[in-house]
């Protein structure tokens, strides 16, 4: 496995590693050794890969094109540390996070099989129109996409057109719902399988219990990558706090001061980290940023959601919840302790919103998640589960 050090890239496939390692499989994880804590329990061998990406001080820039170009310098400079560990002792199987550019071009280069681990939704027919043709326009996008074609042209890469290296190789695994996918009908699924959320080891639902005397729990949470924003905390503790037979888990990330909150009353629970899965599953409600990680998890629970979204993809994440009915959105400068507090009362007054919520979990957890995804790549790599025999 290839990734990089983005926690929310990182914790949808860790699950899949966990149970390869537990069928009897040899795996190492290539990744800068900052994330070494999640990637080392999962049993498999951490592959020192330093990044140059800005994951330390979560300072990305909002300008599409020069963020595509963080990952494409971190491509350029990963290469040659994954060709000193592999190019003596080369996998069977590559498995990749879509971020990794670098792990694709090694395995192309030396002929390797490999299978994309998509944290996110994947390209669709007609993506190209729909979607990129929109970066390829803005400021900046001609520099970038000849750099990169450079570079396919001189890594050894056999994919050498960026369009195409860009989207999903001759075999993918969506760890997302199939829900949550846009344009569904339009995927190839000869390349594509939806597995849904992998989730299911039974670490993933420890760590928090409901406290005794709660009628209901909300969480809040903007996940990892969003989580500077005090003045939307204080929002939220003003929608949510001190409303009767309400307990609120409010998750702050490591860059906001618990000091920026003001007065918080006794019954919100303010953490800078929570076992996301563990409280959602005792949840009767989520407030989310709409990054796709949250989303299945929120589905997969079948709670109600407020989507916030904040940047990237989640703004069409959250169209798609609302689009499901399983969701409100509200934008961040809407974001008024009156108007969230409406979006939670909207969502719990719609009867029909259970039913919807319930169909979609039955359709998650069929979709197979951590087993299923450790089956298709056992079948890639010819190999039975070592525990049937």
């Amino acid at each position: 496995m290839v990734g990089v050090p983005i926690v929310s890239h990182v914790l949808p496939g860790l699950a899949v590693v966990r149970e390869l390692v537990a069928r009897g499989h040899r795996v190492s994880y290539a990744n800068d050794p900052s994330v070494a804590g999640l990637i080392e329990p999962s049993g498999a061998e951490l592959v020192p890969c330093t990044s140059t990406l800005p994951f330390a001080d979560n300072n990305w820039p909002t300008d599409p094109i020069a963020a595509a170009s963080l990952f494409l310098d971190d491509a350029v400079q990963a290469l040659p540390q994954l060709r000193a560990a592999y190019d003596g002792d080369p996998p069977d199987l590559y498995l990749y996070d879509i971020g990794a550019y670098a792990a694709r071009a090694l395995a192309e280069s030396q002929g390797r099989p490999l299978v994309q681990l998509s944290p996110t939704f994947v390209g669709w027919d007609g993506y190209a129109e729909d979607v990129a043709a929109h970066m390829w326009k803005l400021p900046g996008a001609d520099a970038y996409r000849e750099r990169f074609a450079r570079w396919l042209a001189g890594c050894g890469a056999a994919t050498t057109d960026v369009d195409a290296f860009s989207g999903p190789p001759a075999r993918a695994l969506a760890l997302i719902p199939e829900a949550m996918q846009p344009h569904a009908d339009r995927v190839d699924t000869d390349r594509v399988t939806f597995v849904g959320p992998c989730y299911d080891a039974p670490a993933d639902r420890a760590g928090w219990v409901r406290p005794p005397g709660a009628d209901r729990v909300l969480l809040v949470s903007l996940g990892s990558a969003y989580t500077r924003r005090p003045e939307f905390y204080r929002r939220c503790v003003a929608a949510f706090g001190g409303r009767p037979g309400w307990h609120v888990v409010l998750q702050i990330g490591k860059y906001t001061d618990p000091g920026e909150l003001g007065t918080v009353p006794p019954n919100v629970e303010v953490r800078s980290w929570v076992p996301q899965r563990a409280v959602l599953e005792q949840a009767d409600a989520f407030v989310t940023h709409a990054g796709m990680g949250g989303c299945g998890e929120g589905l997969l629970a079948g709670v109600p959601m407020i989507a916030v979204p904040q940047g990237a993809e989640q703004f069409m994440n959250a169209d798609r919840l609302v689009e499901l009915g399983v969701a409100r959105r509200v934008d961040t400068a809407d974001a008024t302790a009156e108007t969230l507090r409406a979006a939670l009362d909207a969502l719990l007054g719609d009867p029909e919103r259970i039913a919807r919520s319930r169909r979609l979990q039955a359709a998650c957890r069929a979709e197979g998640g951590t087993a299923r995804a450790a089956d298709l790549i056992g079948n890639m790599l010819g190999a039975a589960d070592p525990r049937s025999l």
